[in-house]
């Protein structure tokens, strides 16, 4: 029996084909809000597809509001107006896979705010967090070997310690991205990981000490050979 691996574009483009089939099936039954949808068994017999990718376009469409799925009971049309919907669906389908680039640029904004915050509601226990990444980042790269995933852990700790579930959410929703990229791009290599030891112990002692315009400068310094690495690659 031959298997068929998707690649990530054409699962992008398979699950943005079945939320357009959803979209259009709410249409031409004219469902309104709490109307119950089909069975995910129903929708991959009817679209043709897996029941596993029926799932994953419906937890989407989840996360954006549209549909909600109750357990035991099935999957709703959520409280929102069929031309608000459509609409919603339509930017959902334009969206496009993030580049490194847009991926370092929204980084960036992020975390020049979550260290300023940081700085203001960080707790002791945040504290303690900070500090067990920056120790792993730093045991590694002193031994040589690759630190990517413990730089990020540092970096997550501190959205944690911000205070903003919502920023924090994005941090982790754009890490695993982040990490395929820097481990493609051999960005924490050699010297720059070397730098950024001194680099995140001033990020960690300016939130340790509440000063955020401090913390939020030192991660603007702590970023310049990233922004320019990623606009030369």
């Amino acid at each position: 029996m031959k298997l068929d691996i998707l690649t990530k574009t054409e699962t992008l483009d398979l699950q943005k084909t079945i939320i357009s089939k959803i979209r259009d099936l709410i249409n031409f039954k004219n469902l309104e809000p709490g109307d119950k949808l089909p069975s995910e068994r129903m929708l991959s017999e009817k679209f043709e597809v897996t029941r596993s990718n029926v799932r994953e376009a419906i937890q989407k469409l989840e996360f954006y509001g549209l549909l909600e799925s109750i357990p035991q009971s099935g999957t709703f049309v959520a409280n929102i107006g069929v031309t608000a919907m459509n609409g919603m669906i339509e930017d959902i389908l334009r969206l496009e896979e993030p580049d490194f680039k847009s991926l370092v640029e929204t980084r960036i904004l992020l975390e020049l705010k979550t260290a300023r915050l940081a700085a203001l509601r960080r707790t002791d226990e945040d504290l303690e967090k900070m500090k067990e990444a920056l120790d792993a980042y730093t045991e590694k790269v002193r031994n040589g070997e690759d630190a990517v995933q413990e730089d990020l852990l540092f970096h997550l700790a501190i959205a944690k310690a911000c205070g903003n579930s919502t920023m924090n959410t994005f941090m982790l929703i754009i890490t695993p991205e982040i990490i395929t990229n820097f481990e493609k791009y051999h960005v924490c290599d050699g010297d720059q990981a070397q730098k950024g030891i001194q680099e995140h112990v001033e990020i960690y002692e300016a939130i340790k000490s509440k000063q955020p315009q401090l913390a939020k400068q030192k991660m603007k310094e702590h970023f310049k050979m990233l922004y320019q690495y990623c606009y030369n690659i």
